[in-house]
């Protein structure tokens, strides 16, 4: 699948917040995706502020504070950022 295929306005970002672990993204039609914030190292340093401190694009979203984002199509594919390693479970 190309790029062109799989970005449409319909998915396009109308909302986006981080909850309990996750970044959540609303999308223009009516879908929602959220995938562990874990899997972003370049997040791990944010408070919930400027977790929340979100600028929407076209095909994903933009942290200013950091100059880092996240594109919705690496959201759906589970693509994580490098260096993304899963939480030690306690035991």
């Amino acid at each position: 699948m190309n790029s062109l295929a799989f970005e449409t306005d319909d998915m396009r970002p109308v909302r986006a917040w981080c909850l309990d672990g996750e970044v959540h993204v609303a999308l223009a039609d009516g879908r929602a995706i959220a995938t562990p914030i874990w899997w972003y190292p370049f997040l791990s340093e944010l408070d919930d502020k400027a977790l929340n401190d979100i600028e929407l694009m076209y095909e994903g979203i933009w942290w200013t504070a950091i100059d880092e984002g996240i594109s919705v199509k690496s959201m759906f594919l589970g693509i994580k950022a490098p260096g993304a390693k899963a939480p030690e479970k306690a035991a």
